[in-house]
């Protein structure tokens, strides 16, 4: 997952909850020029899937 290293420590896992209700967890391992701010960017397996899951708000909580 990409973040704002001023918002979200690099190396930090955080519980990312969908609108859905689903939520997975993540790892803060990388910053993009595009992420400012309470932003982020996930990596996924493939083109398909990230057409498929697209831009949406969520929930974060900072595990450690």
């Amino acid at each position: 997952m990409a973040v704002d290293p001023s918002v979200i420590a690099l190396g930090s896992t955080v519980e990312v909850r969908l609108a859905d209700g689903s939520s997975f967890r993540a790892k803060a391992i990388d910053t993009g020029g595009a992420i400012k701010g309470a932003r982020l960017d996930l990596l996924v397996a493939n083109e398909a899937d990230a057409v498929q899951f697209g831009r949406q708000p969520v929930e974060l909580r900072v595990i450690k």
